[in-house]
């Protein structure tokens, strides 16, 4: 939210403080680690405090708290990917429509800036009406013309601006407003897979008149129209909204306001929800961390869990050398035992099916027969190691070969997947490094083009389980701004077109098939490793919030309150 000028950008701000601590924060190494120490403790210290106590604005019996383990590397959903932004920003935007937040798991798609909407009976056009009295948070009015601005700024993003799901929107032949309440989406071709696409959280909707001044001001202010207006935000520390008071929903927001302190690591913000400071993080803990909860705080801990679509995988940079021979990038798929770690690892950390590239269970995903077809999917480990050795040495890659694993500053799961993978790699005699960086610079080192790593950790998180969609992050990269290893196959962007056309499941699913043989056993782009599991612990007292398959998903807590 700051400037280089230290001046905050969001309506009504003051002075930033950590562009305040900067001159002296730049001379001394030890004066930084202590502010980064005070960051930490002092909102943990503060977020216990009534608003009384602190003056007025704090955190009240009212006030939701939650902490989130990564911060943002930019504000614009559009562009990220990443909970880091949807945790602290969401609950101050609408979005048009989204899936119900009574029931997460469901993926039924309800209204939320859209009241109603029809669709043409050739399925090619959708016809959405807007609530009649919407306000942003600066008091203007909200209508379709901020609608089809923001909407044109993901599907049809113009030149150097990143709109990381773009490809979702292949569909899509044009938007237009024909009056200020009315917005009209017209397809090119019907299919089911829109309207999922049209609910992903991230796809805010901005202020126009704010874009036409600078398409790119939204990468570092926030002003939206949903339940709460930003307030405060202290890099390293933490975030606060407050309720909005002309939300258009009657009765809601429910809570006075939230606070979001950022906490990377996994035990401190264990001790912030058992020691009271904090009531629920949104993203999930692990089993570990879930049973510590459990049997220190009993019955005022209530858990949640569900399956989880977020997958992670490796991604092989084909521009350098070796990672450019694909009998390398099958090598290192084949090192890995995923049945034996998938055991192993699920104890430990928040993963655990072995699956594609599809959300596993689902009806589109590849059986387990299909899968151990495929290259490091074999039951027999020995023999997958044996073949791995052998690729290896025919590519003349050497015994103890040294690389780097790029990998981000998040322990769950990041670090630890990352280094369960070096030590299967090291039972094919390479010698591997875990190059780690927390959360902003890591997804600036993985999107820089042309990617300058050897070999990265990667993810693909869907909010709305929509397979035929999700997958797109692979196709080329002219047409996806997530496939940063940013290559070239029209085979897959032509099996990607075919399935998202088919009506038939049968085709659909063998379509879906070829496209994950190619991805993963053929070409080697990227190596799936697992899909997340998702375990959310929080205070009973924490209400209104369901647990859904995605950490993405009913997250603007419009619902949620505080019932003791």
């Amino acid at each position: 939210c700051c400037g280089a000028d230290g001046e905050f950008r969001a309506e009504g701000m003051t002075r930033c403080p950590a562009h305040q601590l900067e001159p002296f924060m730049k001379r001394s190494r030890i004066i930084r680690r202590a502010l980064s120490a005070l960051a930490l403790a002092v909102p943990l210290a503060l977020a216990g405090c009534s608003k009384e106590q602190d003056g007025g604005g704090g955190a009240g019996d009212n006030t939701l708290i939650f902490v989130v383990s990564a911060e943002p590397p930019s504000l614009d959903g559009h562009r990220e990917t990443t909970f880091a932004t949807v945790h602290p920003t969401a609950p101050h935007y609408s979005v048009l429509v989204r899936v119900d937040p009574a029931d997460p798991g469901s993926g039924r798609i309800v209204g939320d800036l859209a009241k109603t909407w029809e669709v043409s009976p050739d399925g090619k056009t959708y016809t959405f009406k807007l609530h009649p009295v919407v306000k942003f948070h600066d008091g203007s009015a909200l209508t379709s013309r901020d609608v089809l601005a923001s909407l044109n700024k993901i599907v049809f993003p113009p030149e150097g601006v990143v709109s990381i799901r773009k490809s979702y929107y292949t569909m899509v032949e044009s938007i237009t407003a024909p009056d200020p309440a009315t917005v009209v989406v017209r397809l090119k071709f019907a299919t089911p897979a829109f309207l999922p696409a049209l609910a992903q959280p991230f796809n805010y909707i901005y202020s126009a008149d704010k874009l036409a001044e600078d398409i790119h001001w939204y990468e570092k202010n926030v002003m939206g129209s949903g339940p709460f207006r930003m307030v405060e935000y202290t890099p390293g520390g933490y975030w606060r909204g407050v309720r909005f008071e002309d939300y258009f929903r009657p009765g809601l927001p429910k809570l006075d306001g939230f606070e979001a302190i950022f906490a990377p690591k996994e035990n401190v913000r264990l001790q912030a929800i058992r020691g009271g400071r904090a009531m629920i993080e949104f993203r999930g803990f692990s089993p570990q961390g879930r049973d510590d909860l459990v049997r220190a705080l009993g019955d005022r801990i209530r858990v949640q869990e569900s399956p989880w679509n977020c997958g992670v995988f490796l991604a092989p940079n084909a521009r350098k050398k070796p990672f450019d021979d694909v009998r390398v990038r099958k090598a290192l798929s084949l090192a890995l035992d995923r049945w034996e770690g998938s055991r192993y690892l699920s104890k430990i950390a928040i993963v655990k099916s072995v699956a594609g590239v599809v959300f596993p269970g689902h009806p589109l995903a590849m059986s387990r027969e299909d899968l151990q077809q495929f290259p490091g999917y074999w039951p027999d480990i020995e023999a997958s190691r044996a073949e791995a050795r052998r690729l290896l040495k025919e590519a003349g890659v050497p015994e103890g070969y040294r690389f780097r694993l790029h990998n981000r500053g998040v322990d769950q799961p990041y670090k630890i997947v990352g280094t369960w993978v070096i030590d299967q790699w090291r039972q094919v005699g390479l010698d591997v490094e875990q190059w780690v960086q927390q959360t902003g610079p890591f997804f600036q080192t993985l999107t820089h083009d042309p990617p300058e790593f050897d070999v990265s950790i990667d993810f693909n998180c869907g909010a709305v389980v929509n397979p035929t969609i999700d997958i797109s992050k692979f196709i080329s990269a002219d047409r996806s701004d997530s496939n940063y290893l940013r290559y070239t196959d029209r085979e897959l962007d032509r099996l990607y077109d075919a399935q998202l056309k088919e009506t038939d499941f049968d085709k659909q699913r063998a379509l879906l098939l070829q496209f994950e043989r190619r991805l993963l056993a053929e070409k080697v782009h990227y190596i799936m490793l697992y899909w997340f599991h998702r375990i959310i612990p929080h205070h009973a007292k924490v209400k209104g919030w369901e647990i859904g398959p995605s950490h993405y998903l009913n997250q603007d807590l419009a619902t949620v309150s505080i019932e003791e």
